[in-house]
């Protein structure tokens, strides 16, 4: 009877803990927040027109290739800027890079607008500093993960630029796909956390030349901070120094900020504008978005209406990049080529006054010489500026061009008169074409709706500016 007793003691116990284990499951499910918000924000269920979204990069891809190529490769534009495009480049969906210190909850970021959390593929998270490795997330037919090696040998990627920063780096290079609508829109990229009191030659690899890589591509850059991670020292000043320039598609980001209660979050918002003050030599204060950004509910008793509408004004900001991608596509080639234009006409100066310095009894080496060391003697910079539509703002700097015929000699290079063909045309009045005809008309069919082509000035309003890619709109 006593062992009866017994047994029937125990089936209780397990029938009472089985029952509180299902209430505790229970009431953790519930304190997951509702992402229904992120679907309606970033328009997810809408359908897209890929076809025509197609056409568009096809077109932009053939006046990159016919018009501004040619003069890019005559005159080694890429030894100048160090930065190729390539096709992967221009069909690369829009970019959003993850910067900052270490565990400030990027990772958990990034898991929260893909719902990955709980899933075998979730980015890893912790208190401790987590990530190691540079994450690309993008979209594929199943999920799987991407050795670095494998995205830097594909040519049909945009990262095969990448194998410059050696093997070290793409053992700590790794992608992510999975079928996400928003994957299929736009790439993520998680990065390594900022540990202050860590030298960069203990990476293994050059690490602020790798960020900067990614920060000249991405098309929206989130800073992200928590409360806790407010000081800023060498290694955080050196990545802000990278970001000069892109200031306009910087989001700063105060996370976990559920964490606080109202007076102290105030004062934890104040500090870190103080912090990042010198740091962001702008006349316009960065845009910084104040909640907490991880699938589970905000903690009791805080400003959850407040979190909820930073959230969605992060999205609207993200769908905005989305939405005008091609656009920005379109200006950031337009961008290229102007440069690219610029740096043909200054090494055609450069020839120019070379061959009229040079006589029978000259060194050409000591002729050259005097001419890069001191341009403007002879003029170089501003007959550029006298004789063609360029703005001073747009000039490279005059010691890039001594480390630039440093590498190439002078007589590896033709003047533009000569860099003329019969079936071709003239290098210049190709890129002068696609400059002020053939992109502006592809955008202005891209914003009228109309199918991408080239038309006269009069029916596509040729002259319009395009948007700017580094300015809200």
């Amino acid at each position: 009877m006593k062992g009866i007793v017994l047994v029937f003691c125990f089936l209780s116990l397990l029938h009472l803990q089985a029952t509180a284990e299902e209430e505790e499951e229970e009431a953790f499910t519930s304190t997951l927040r509702d992402r229904s918000h992120i679907d309606e924000t970033l328009r997810l269920a809408a359908e897209e027109k890929a076809g025509d979204y197609a056409a568009a990069l096809e077109r932009l891809r053939k006046i990159y290739h016919t018009s501004i190529k040619p003069m890019e490769q005559a005159y080694k534009y890429n030894e100048l800027r160090q930065h190729e495009i390539s096709d992967g480049e221009i069909t690369s969906k829009p970019m959003v890079l993850f910067l900052g210190p270490w565990s400030v909850g990027k990772s958990s970021m990034i898991n929260y607008l893909l719902g990955m959390q709980d899933s075998p593929y979730q980015l890893y998270t912790g208190a401790e500093p987590t990530t190691s490795e540079f994450t690309v997330i993008m979209h594929g037919e199943k999920i799987r993960s991407v050795e670095g090696i494998v995205m830097a040998a594909d040519s049909s990627r945009s990262f095969s630029p990448l194998e410059k920063f050696g093997q070290n780096f793409l053992e700590k290079l790794i992608g992510i796909e999975m079928p996400h609508k928003l994957l299929e829109r736009v790439t993520f990229v998680d990065t390594p956390g900022i540990i202050e009191n860590r030298k960069q030659q203990e990476r293994g690899y050059p690490f602020n030349d790798v960020c900067q890589w990614f920060i000249d591509r991405a098309d929206l850059i989130f800073v992200v901070f928590d409360p806790t991670k407010l000081d800023v020292g060498l290694e955080l000043e050196m990545l802000f120094r990278q970001l000069k320039g892109r200031e306009s598609q910087i989001r700063i980001i105060l996370n976990k900020a559920d964490n606080l209660a109202t007076q102290d979050l105030m004062r934890v918002y104040g500090a870190l504008f103080w912090s990042l003050a010198p740091l962001i030599n702008v006349t316009e204060p960065p845009r910084v978005y104040v909640s907490s950004f991880w699938p589970y509910d905000y903690a009791p008793d805080t400003s959850r209406d407040l979190f909820k509408r930073e959230e969605i004004s992060l999205l609207e900001d993200l769908n905005q990049v989305i939405e005008n991608r091609m656009e920005n596509k379109i200006a950031f080639i337009r961008q290229h080529g102007i440069r690219v234009r610029i740096h043909g006409l200054l090494v055609d100066r450069y020839v120019q006054t070379f061959k009229e310095k040079m006589s029978f009894f000259s060194d050409p080496e000591l002729v050259f010489q005097e001419i890069v060391d001191d341009p403007d003697k002879f003029y170089i910079f501003k007959s550029i500026l006298a004789k063609t539509n360029v703005s001073k703002f747009d000039l490279p700097n005059r010691d890039a061009y001594r480390d630039f015929f440093g590498i190439n000699p002078i007589t590896n290079f033709k003047p533009l008169t000569a860099q003329c063909s019969y079936m071709g045309g003239c290098l210049l009045e190709k890129i002068e074409r696609a400059i002020t005809n053939e992109l502006p008309a592809l955008l202005s069919s891209i914003n009228s709706g109309k199918q991408p082509g080239l038309s006269s000035c009069e029916a596509t309003g040729c002259g319009e500016k395009p948007k700017n890619r580094y300015r809200k709109n």
